[in-house]
């Protein structure tokens, strides 16, 4: 059998030769589209529920949140483990699954058990959700916000957390491979109503009733719409605040004909919520940037690729004297690993080649 292909080989070197150079075209085409990395990722098949609660202590977390969780997720099949953390207003159960456990179709068995235990927890405690598709080693691109020279007091934390939630994540979503996309830093808008209890018992009204003063009055309605002239119009009530002036014109209660506004009562202003942290860069104070987090079992080369041009995109819509600035960039290191594996590999070869000279005593 050998000594056929053998003698084949010789007489037939036309088209030894194109199978030959068939396979090293093959090979390339292979050798790109390997999902390279520079460390593989370990994680085992896992789902996590996270749940906020900002304003129970973590006995009630545990009581009122992580309990129900667990004892809805107790009967999911292929299951190895549930295990659960409970913090001041932060509850995390997460379930290990059988390595051979497809990961949607386990997400879908807890999204359906879930619903179980959301008719447990009390609507006020907050809703469990579970977390992207990711892993610890999702972390593939790390940047920040950084004002160019002659812009550095033009952005205040507060400007640079909104272009970032409003503008740069809205731009790195729907990116192929990616998960999701975490902000850091910075301060977060919201519209703060300050109430002055004088005023309160001076009029005599509850704070329930500004509740659900400003509750019914931030909202957009329809009204179905009127035919006229084969033409239909739409008819709609637009109640969605949008300023602080909005919001100070609400009506509590109308009291001798004369109707009690938002801002008799309270003082109507933008602030932020509290934080529990920050983010610092190079010892120069505060900074906003963002995570973008790869999907698990991605190809990392593909999608930070991917994130590079979409990121060259960004930039070029972002506010004057803004630029992204990566500090933490996964092709770095992948770059770092092929370099250092094609070293020892042609320093390998080399030790052999000279080796089996030495032995063979002839070159």
């Amino acid at each position: 059998m050998i000594d056929r292909l053998i003698y084949f080989s010789i007489h037939n070197k036309l088209i030894i030769s194109f199978l030959a150079l068939s396979l090293i075209v093959w090979g390339v085409y292979s050798a790109q589209r390997l999902p390279l990395d520079a460390v593989p990722d370990i994680t085992n098949n896992q789902v996590q529920i996270v749940t906020f609660s900002p304003t129970l202590a973590p006995l009630e977390v545990e009581k009122f949140i992580t309990f129900p969780i667990e004892m809805a997720l107790a009967n999911v099949q292929q299951k190895l483990e549930i295990r659960s953390v409970s913090k001041f207003g932060l509850s995390i159960v997460t379930l290990v699954f059988e390595e051979d456990m497809d990961l949607l179709k386990a997400r879908q068995l807890v999204s359906e058990q879930l619903k179980m235990a959301e008719n447990d927890i009390p609507p006020q405690f907050g809703r469990p959700e579970m977390m992207p598709i990711t892993t610890g080693l999702g972390e593939i691109y790390q940047y920040t916000l950084v004002p160019q020279k002659g812009f550095e007091n033009r952005y205040s934390p507060t400007d640079l957390r909104t272009v970032q939630d409003w503008i740069v994540k809205r731009h790195l979503a729907g990116i192929q491979g990616i998960a999701d996309i975490s902000s850091f830093g910075g301060f977060i808008k919201e519209y703060e109503v300050a109430i002055l209890p004088e005023k309160l018992r001076s009029f005599d009204i509850t704070i329930g009733e500004v509740f659900e003063a400003l509750q019914k009055n931030n909202e957009n309605s329809g009204g179905s719409y009127i035919e006229k002239n084969e033409q239909a119009y739409y008819i709609r009530a637009e109640g969605l605040v949008t300023k602080t002036a909005d919001i100070e014109q609400v009506v509590v209660r109308t009291q001798n004909d004369l109707p009690i506004l938002i801002r008799d009562l309270a003082e109507v202003k933008m602030n932020h919520p509290p934080r529990m942290g920050a983010m610092t860069k190079d010892g120069t104070g505060e900074a906003v940037g963002g995570i973008v987090l790869m999907l698990k079992g991605a190809n990392s080369s593909q999608v930070i690729d991917n994130v590079h041009r979409r990121v060259a995109e960004v930039q070029k819509i972002l506010p004057e004297g803004l630029r992204i600035e990566p500090y933490l960039d996964r092709s770095v290191l992948v770059e770092k690993a092929i370099h250092t594996v094609g070293k020892n590999l042609l320093e390998g070869g080399l030790i052999v080649i000279f080796v089996l000279v030495l032995l063979l005593g002839n070159f």
